[in-house]
This record gives C-alpha cells, sequence and structure tokens, in this order.
C-alpha cells in the first residue's frame, strides 16, 4: 500500500522539554490508524504539529505527504505557511475534540460551513450555503435547513460534533486527522458517525488518523493502531493482532481498562427514597412560526410525565440518546429548571422557586462533566473545595474548615504527600482525573446524601475513567450515598447502576434492575443502545 503520509523521527519540544519523541508511523491510502494512549501521552500535539497548529513549540523530523497526483510529495514540517494555509481543510483537514471552542460562537453553523466552501472550493454564497445545508444533511442532523441557521450554543452536543464533522468534510480532503470526533456523543449517534465517516472514505478514498481512548471504537473502526506513552510509540500493528496479543505492558494496561462491577447489590426494602418523582414534565417556550409567533409561544416538552425513586445507597443510571432529555432531567432533579409535576427529596417538594431551597441543597449535589470548566481556574483547592462550608456551615472557623477540606481530599485521593502545597495549588496544575476528584470532593464537603453525576467520567481517558469509578462506587459503600447517574456509555451503567431508566424524546420507553433492562430489554430502542455498545 502506497503511503499518504510518512512521518518519521517526529519531535516536538516547548523550550526545553520534549514531549513527542521522535515517532515514526505511515498511513497508507484509504487507511485508518488510530492513535490511542492516555491524556498527556501526546496524541493531539502530534497531530496538531503535522498541520503547524501548535503555537511556541519547536517541530522536529520530516512528515512527507503524498496528496494530490499532479504534486511531488511534500514535507509538512518544513512547509511555508503560505503553502499551509492552501493545503489545510483542503487536502487534510481536522475535526477538534471541543466543538463548542472550535466553532464560532458569533456565526450560525451554516455560515461557518459554507465560508470552507467559499475558500476552498471557490462556490458562490448562494452555492456555498445550499451545500452546506447538504453537508449537515449527509451528516444526520434533523432539519438541517433549520439547524444551519442555529448558532453552536443552541445545538446539541451530538449535534455540534456533527456540524465539525460536516466543516471538515466540507473540502474532499484527502487526509482527516480526527481528534476525539465521537467522545461527546452516544453509542448510537458514534455509530452513525462511524458509519458516516466510513461511507464517505470509501467514496472518495479518504484516509483517516483517529486520535481516541475509546478502544471499542478502535476496534470496530481502524485498521492498524499506535499506541502512544509519554511521548513514544511503544507498539504499533494491526488492529487484531494488537488486541489479540498485545506486547507492552501499558497496551495491556489500556485494553484491561474496561469498567468493573463493584458495588452493593443488598435490597434497600422499605426504606424512605432520597429523591421521588411522580408525573414530572419540564418543557421550553419556543416561537411559532408565522404570524401566531407574534402573539403567543409554543411550547417544547423535554421531559414527559417522569416517574422514578432513588433510595439510599442505590444507583440511578440514566441513558439515552442525545437530545432524550437526560440533561434536563438531571438539572430539575438539581431544583435548577421549573417542572410541573411532583418531585421531592428527603420528603420536601423541590424546585427553582422552593422554600426549602437551601436546606435541600445541601442533601443534593451535582458533578458535572467537565471538571475544567466546573471549577474556577481562579481559585485554589482550598477556595473550591471548602466553598459549600460557608454557605451550610458559616459558624466553622478558617482551621475547622480546612481541615474538613484536608479530610474529604484525603477521601477522594488527594494529599500533601502526592502534591505538595495542595490547598494553595489551582485547578490548571492539575490532570484530568484528579480535576475530577477535585469535583467530587467538593461535592462530598456538605456531606450530601444524593450526587447527580452528570457524564462524570466521559471527558477522561479509559484508565482515569476507571479509576474515578472506583472511587465513586468506594464513596458509595463507605457513605452509603445513592448517585442519579446521566450517561450515555453502557459499560458505565453496567458498572455503576442498580436500576436504570431509558429515555427517547423526552419519553421514559423502560425501566427496571441493571440486569432486566440490559441482559433483557423489552423495547427495540434499548436493544439498539445495548447493540451498539457492544
Amino acid at each position: 500500500m502506497n503511503a499518504l503520509l510518512d512521518v518519521k523521527g517526529l519531535r516536538v519540544s516547548f523550550g526545553s522539554k520534549e514531549v513527542v519523541h521522535g515517532i515514526d508511523f505511515t498511513i497508507g491510502a484509504g487507511e485508518r490508524l488510530a492513535l490511542v494512549g492516555e491524556s498527556g501521552s501526546g496524541k493531539t500535539v502530534s497531530a496538531l504539529s503535522l498541520l503547524g497548529l501548535v503555537q511556541n513549540a519547536k517541530v522536529c523530523g520530516t512528515a512527507t505527504f503524498s496528496g494530490l497526483t499532479d504534486q511531488p510529495p511534500r514535507d509538512l514540517i518544513s512547509m511555508p505557511e503560505r503553502d499551509m494555509l492552501a493545503l489545510r481543510g483542503r487536502e487534510i483537514a481536522m475535526i477538534f475534540q471541543e466543538p463548542m471552542t472550535a466553532l464560532n460562537p458569533l456565526y450560525p453553523i451554516g455560515d461557518q460551513i459554507a465560508e470552507v466552501l467559499q475558500l476552498k472550493e471557490g462556490l458562490t454564497r448562494r452555492e456555498a450555503w445550499n451545500a452546506a445545508i447538504e453537508a449537515l444533511r449527509a451528516t444526520g442532523i434533523p432539519e438541517p435547513d433549520r439547524r444551519a441557521t442555529a448558532f453552536a450554543h443552541q445545538l446539541s452536543g451530538g449535534q455540534r460534533q456533527r456540524a465539525m464533522i460536516a466543516m471538515a468534510l466540507a473540502g474532499r480532503p484527502r487526509l482527516l486527522l480526527a481528534d476525539e470526533p465521537t467522545t461527546a456523543l452516544d453509542v448510537t449517534l458514534r455509530g452513525q458517525i462511524l458509519d458516516l465517516l466510513a461511507q464517505i472514505q470509501q467514496s472518495n478514498g479518504m484516509s483517516m488518523l483517529l486520535i481516541t481512548h475509546d478502544l471499542n471504537l478502535v476496534r470496530k473502526f481502524a485498521n492498524r493502531v499506535a499506541v502512544m506513552e509519554n511521548g513514544h510509540i511503544v507498539e504499533q500493528g494491526a488492529v487484531e493482532e494488537i488486541f489479540a496479543n498485545p506486547q507492552h505492558p501499558y497496551t495491556r494496561k489500556l485494553i484491561d481498562s474496561r469498567p468493573e462491577r463493584d458495588v452493593v447489590e443488598s435490597d434497600v426494602g422499605q426504606a424512605e427514597p432520597v429523591m421521588v418523582a411522580k408525573g414530572m414534565k419540564v418543557s421550553y417556550p419556543v416561537r411559532l412560526a408565522g404570524f401566531k409567533g407574534w402573539f403567543k409561544k409554543g411550547e417544547f416538552v423535554a421531559v414527559k410525565n417522569a416517574q422514578f425513586e432513588i433510595k439510599p445507597g442505590r444507583t440511578l443510571g440514566v441513558v439515552g440518546e442525545s437530545g432524550s432529555g437526560k440533561s434536563t432531567l438531571a438539572l430539575a432533579a438539581l431544583g435548577l429548571m421549573p417542572h410541573k409535576g411532583e418531585l421531592a427529596v428527603v420528603g420536601k417538594g423541590w424546585g427553582p422557586d422552593s422554600a426549602s431551597n437551601k436546606s435541600i441543597r445541601r442533601v443534593v449535589q451535582v458533578v458535572f462533566q467537565d471538571p475544567f470548566s466546573s471549577l474556577s481556574p481562579r481559585m485554589t483547592v482550598e477556595e473550591i473545595v471548602g466553598e459549600g462550608l460557608l454557605v451550610h456551615e458559616p459558624s466553622l472557623s478558617l482551621e475547622q474548615r480546612r481541615q474538613r477540606v484536608v479530610e474529604v481530599l484525603h477521601d477522594v485521593g488527594l494529599t500533601e504527600a502526592q502534591f505538595p502545597g495542595l490547598l494553595h495549588r489551582y485547578p490548571h496544575e492539575f490532570s484530568g482525573g484528579q480535576r475530577q476528584r477535585l469535583a467530587v470532593g467538593r461535592a462530598l464537603i456538605v456531606q450530601p446524601q444524593l450526587l447527580i453525576l452528570d457524564e462524570p467520567t466521559s471527558a477522561l481517558d479509559v484508565t482515569i475513567q476507571k479509576q474515578v469509578l472506583k472511587l465513586l462506587q468506594k464513596l458509595q459503600r463507605e457513605r452509603g450515598l445513592s448517585y442519579l447517574l446521566i450517561t450515555h456509555d453502557v459499560d458505565v451503567i453496567r458498572a455503576m447502576a442498580h436500576d436504570v431508566l431509558v429515555m427517547k424524546d423526552g419519553d421514559i420507553v423502560e425501566t427496571g434492575t441493571v440486569r432486566e433492562v440490559l441482559d433483557s430489554p423489552r423495547e427495540e430502542y434499548t436493544r439498539t443502545l445495548v447493540a451498539a455498545a457492544a
């Protein structure tokens, strides 16, 4: 197979610190190579350096690209910026990991895709707009004409990722660099996106460099895999060979990082539920089309007639596709979203206007999906973790508050011995998994009974995900915590949940114990979710 891209001796340094240490790999025409490893292994910086997108870095080595047949092979590393500008998006495109930072918040999605088509394809504004709508339609976004006029914040996570893919593929590149392209997607959308990329690849012979920590995705999608650890490629070869007989200890560690179930299975019987919902409905006002919109607003129902209960020491897992209503349900459970029907916490009514909000707020705490955005970059660890005590236990002295912070940090696996000056450090000084431990500590400091876990591990690589899940399992056993777990990862549900609630288009379509729902699903939708995760 002819090499479309041949990388030899790639080194990337920031000042005196080298982070990528002379790696070699090739990508053949029409081939899919997966680059896997933990956060900080050098995967993303290696890919970005190929397009000259790493600022303040010294890049050495060669990356010979044989793109267009009418041009000789070119070295991407030594390519002048003017030539690189012409190549980016046209011959080599990139899908970035976080669409909210990659998409411009000031322009509609359609305009951003049309801009690529005007620059790279020379289309008129009208032609580019029509082509942008077709590009969105090709990714499976519903109502692409309407979505093209939407801004990034008006789309769900899955829809934003599809818009990013549409933009990257608009110029019909020969090579696509995909940095965690499905991390924010649920399992069924993940399969649809992979099928879409495979279809486009077959139609135009496009090659792919897939950067991911999702080994299940690698197994299904890639032809070859290269494993990175601390800036080195420690093993590479055909996917079947690597998964069947990994040679390097680090590769074996990644493959063995699937979440494991370790929860207390005891029946709580007649114990009083921590949270109960009956006939709960959550809706948003929407503008009606035409002149009717001048006089009244319509209604979009995001959660319809939800009913569930969470007993002490048990986990209710909520699973479903993007837009199914999972996150809205979590916001309502946090008392942050107006709702109709009944929602009670430890027997008390709960909602945005509830008079007992402050006392209930201590009972219900939350751990968000992305710890980097949920932790203030201007506050120290002591300030972040101890903030809840200022509200709920204002009588504590500074020393008492500090002692409580130290104790809860120890419980989540962060100590002064590991991190000298721990209390005075800032979030950016920690890895993703460590930041998520800080987020768990912040939630635990006020001694809650229920934690709402909103995709708590989806932003983490597989080995760190396993560590955080083990931590949550340990805390549940020791403290008798209840969890409302929002996730699109069926493996996480299997490892953590006692009971499962399956949502589709705002409806709860199936409920039961984890074994009843995942091992013997009654609904076709549930069977699709389970099959997509297999």
